[in-house]
């Protein structure tokens, strides 16, 4: 809550800051014209590609124990790995860090291994770890098969029309989870280098394990007596259709490899599928493990003590944000970066059909993906944003960027769901229902329609004044309208958490609708303004998505006071009532924060993967979104 005077901004320190966050921005472009910076997230992702390179008996070409200098490094003092920067600690990541520790020759009797056991231990060991940390100790022998749920490849060949099918799976799910059918039927146990067990993480005690899925004492136990009959079949080598569901998902997973090797754009899709190949017995010369491999790497970071893996990579994101945060502070349209930003991102286009394409018959390719490659799942967000970008730009071929602008908002309003709004990745993909089978304990087994990427197309559509048929903008209109909460906030589906969500609506309120959602507005605005910090600025902690109660409040972050000023400013602007006091310490925040080389420090993770499961910290969250904050208020005030 605010608890100063009101304040006022220095236009020379406003100026100041702007030009010298313009300045770092521009020094960091790539010569190609992209900008990229890390996308941190916790170390299972790193771990994980410890136990892959284990498997496939790589380790030795990889500067792994680089990996052990970064895992000490990121372990906190009560033991354990945290989910996301000041958590407390996380059962099912200290597991896996301790793995991988162990994998990479350190001894049970070291201390931060000892320390790691105690926390582990008191949370209630590996019995209690998800469902995929368990499925990793399975592969080398420290978890028992039994204990892990039975996919039957059988799914493969399940219609569209029926109600569980591949495609009913979000496409992250989907491209993880076509490749473990084939590891979850053949249920492998490799033999690593040192071969390790892990015993001694058992809370009971390892003679004492039930290898049993866990039980919800609700309707969705009904999943358990499915996995017991799907178990038998198993046992008693009556699985239908066992060998041709398991060549129909090799075969899927062979063709969804990109030519560089990627699957999915995500390393949870291309560890599996390395593992499904591996199972498979495929040769580590083969030229396809050699692509998949050097995939792998192209997402791994060095520098001289560490090695880590990210599991995705931003480029495309990262340019299209970066872009509007230029031209938002007074770069001209037509400065030399942003034309080889955008004439770089045009080359990204993609021009062929993808997974979406299953479920949306008419929609026609134009879209953009989040990363340098990544042909069958585009996305949404990232191609309303760079929709965006490019109209605010001006380059030397201005009719080929309006082709590739009409052809991604075409595939954009393809993409509208049953409900009103868009998904990410997908058209009508919402069987909430899968997200209580057994495998799916992360809860992301699904990519529905959410405010955010809604509200992110109706900003597209106002910033570049294109208009939907009544209809469908009514239809958007009304979903939005619908998911505000009784505070006045909006969920944030892809950023922490009813800070970004409500931003992302203001914005969008603001341009295509003002007056009929004006009641809309001003309470998004007023919620906004009611959990500023006392410092000026904004905050929410991830936890706010384990409990509703924790809306809008956190240590103040550049990111999220950047957002928060974005959403005041477009509300103002809206209804000509602006929240003067709130911005102005919301402004001095920042500029008070920014470093002297133009730069501002953010150890909090600010977006989000999948809520309560999985958060990320983009590197250049903390740059460019305070940029457009201070560039839009600087437009404001003159």
């Amino acid at each position: 809550m605010q608890t100063q005077d009101k304040t006022t901004v220095s236009r020379n320190s406003l100026e100041a800051a702007i030009k010298a966050s313009q300045d770092y921005l521009l020094s960091i472009q790539y010569p190609d014209g992209y900008w990229w910076a890390e996308l941190q997230s916790n170390v299972t992702i790193t771990s994980e590609a410890v136990l892959l390179h284990k498997i496939w008996g790589t380790d030795s070409s990889r500067p792994l124990h680089k990996v052990e200098t970064y895992l000490r490094k990121e372990q906190r003092k009560h033991g354990g790995w945290e989910l996301f920067y000041g958590d407390g600690g996380e059962l099912s990541t200290t597991i896996e860090a301790y793995m991988a520790l162990k994998l990479l020759g350190v001894s049970e009797t070291d201390p931060a291994m000892s320390k790691a056991r105690e926390f582990i231990l008191a949370k209630g060991g590996i019995s209690k770890a998800r469902i995929f940390t368990k499925l990793h100790l399975a592969l080398i022998g420290c978890y028992d098969w039994r204990g892990l749920p039975s996919i039957p490849p059988w799914v493969m060949f399940l219609p569209e029309f029926f109600p569980v099918n591949i495609y009913e799976m979000s496409s992250w799910a989907r491209s993880s989870t076509v490749p473990l059918l084939i590891v979850f039927d053949r249920k492998p146990i490799f033999i690593t280098n040192p071969a390790i067990n892990l015993d001694e993480l058992y809370a009971e005690g390892v003679n004492n394990v039930k290898f049993e899925l866990p039980k919800n004492n609700d309707w969705s136990d009904i999943f358990l007596h499915l996995d017991n009959a799907f178990k038998f079949a198993e046992k008693l080598n009556l699985v239908p259709f066992r060998e041709e569901g398991i060549k129909a998902a090799e075969k899927w997973v062979l063709e969804r490899q990109e030519a560089t090797g990627d699957w999915g754009g995500i390393i949870p899709a291309m560890l599996n599928s390395l593992l499904a190949l591996r199972t498979l017995d495929y040769d580590v010369a083969d030229p396809i493990i050699e692509r998949g491999l050097q995939a792998l790497d192209n997402f791994s970071l060095e520098n001289e003590d560490t090695y880590r893996v990210q599991a995705c990579i931003s480029p495309v994101w990262d340019t299209a944000l970066v872009m509007r945060s230029l031209v938002d502070s007074g770069i001209a349209p037509n400065h030399p970066a942003l034309v080889r930003a955008g004439e770089w991102l045009i080359e990204k286009q993609i021009l062929d059909y993808g997974d979406w394409a299953v479920k949306n018959k008419k929609g026609k390719p134009g879209a953009w993906a989040f990363e340098f490659v990544n042909n069958f799942y585009p996305d949404v967000d990232d191609s309303a944003v760079i929709v965006m970008a490019l109209n605010q730009v001006k380059l030397p071929n201005e009719k080929l960027k309006q082709a590739a602008i009409n052809r991604a908002v075409d595939w954009i309003a393809s993409m509208q769901c049953q409900d009103g709004g868009w998904a990410a990745f997908d058209l009508n993909n919402n069987a909430d229902w899968l997200n209580a089978i057994p495998y799916g304990d992360l809860k992301a087994m699904i990519d529905p329609n959410t405010a955010d990427v809604t509200a992110r197309v109706l900003e597209m559509l106002g910033n570049c004044q294109i208009s939907l048929d009544d209809y469908n903008m009514n239809r958007a209109l009304e979903y939005l309208k619908k998911e505000q909460e009784t505070e006045g906030c909006w969920y944030g589906r892809w950023g922490v958490n009813y800070i970004y969500g409500t931003s992302g609506v203001l914005a969008a309120l603001s341009l295509v609708a003002p007056k009929f959602h004006r009641s809309n507005i001003e309470k998004g605005a007023a919620w906004l303004v009611s959990c500023q910090n006392a410092d000026g600025g904004w905050g929410e902690t991830c936890f706010s998505y384990n409990d509703p109660s924790l809306k809008g409040k956190g240590d103040s972050t550049a990111s999220q006071t950047a957002w928060a000023l974005i959403g005041l400013i477009a509300a103002g602007e809206a209804t000509g009532k602006f929240a003067k006091e709130a911005m102005d310490r919301g402004v001095n925040y920042l500029l008070a924060t920014q470093k002297s080389d133009g730069t501002w420090d953010e150890d909090y993770f600010t977006g989000t993967g999948f809520p309560c499961h999985f958060y990320i910290k983009y590197h250049l969250y903390q740059q460019h979104f305070p940029l457009t904050a201070l560039g839009r208020y600087h437009a404001l005030s003159l």
